[in-house]
């Protein structure tokens, strides 16, 4: 006896899981997705918590190292530092979709929503969508500290000269004012 099959032309046939056995389409990896999401979690290596400094003074957000952004609650420069925080672990993945999940403002807990993907197995593109949890700490941010701080300082800088011209000093002048380190500068005095 002969069996053939034929098939009509537009539909797909059906294969079964190769971990549980549920009628599927065929894919790269011959899984369900089911059985494809525990197999590979494509979330590992994206921290689910993070910390967020916050300075009440000015309501700005600290994006590290040292850059203070304003942001309001829920918005997109808020958004985008909270995924900056996330650093180094949303390089593996496609990010496809972000936005906040509403949490009470008192809280002091902001929380994300991330929809990402990432090939995995021969080929097959695994979607997933997960939560991230940020605490916001407060944090005075130098401005603020500085105006706080009335005269507040981290060194003190003293040059003497013992020559008839003042060459040096001038040359002194023009690079502090190239650099503008003259900005965070409390007090400069010439003294004899």
């Amino acid at each position: 006896m002969e069996y053939t099959f034929e098939s009509k032309p537009g539909t797909t046939g059906f294969i079964l899981c190769c971990q549980c056995g549920t009628q599927i389409e065929p894919n790269p990896s011959n899984m369900c997705v089911a059985c494809l999401r525990t197999q590979v979690d494509i979330t590992e290596g994206i921290p689910k918590q993070g910390v967020l400094y916050f300075c009440r003074n000015c309501e700005r957000y600290l994006q590290p190292p040292n850059h203070w952004v304003a942001a309001q609650l829920e918005s997109r420069e808020l958004l985008s530092v909270c995924l900056k925080k996330l650093g180094g672990g949303l390089k593996t993945v496609r990010l496809i979709d972000a936005g906040f999940v509403w949490t009470e403002p008192h809280s002091q807990r902001i929380k994300t929503k991330l929809t990402v993907q990432k090939e995995v197995l021969n080929g097959a593109v695994l979607q997933q969508v997960f939560v991230v949890e940020f605490i916001v700490k407060n944090h005075m941010c130098d401005d603020c500290h500085r105006v706080e701080a009335k005269d507040f300082w981290r060194a003190c800088v003293q040059i003497r000269q013992k020559t008839k011209h003042k060459k040096t000093f001038y040359y002194l002048e023009q690079i502090i004012l190239k650099h503008k380190a003259h900005v965070n500068t409390v007090n400069i005095k010439p003294c004899h």
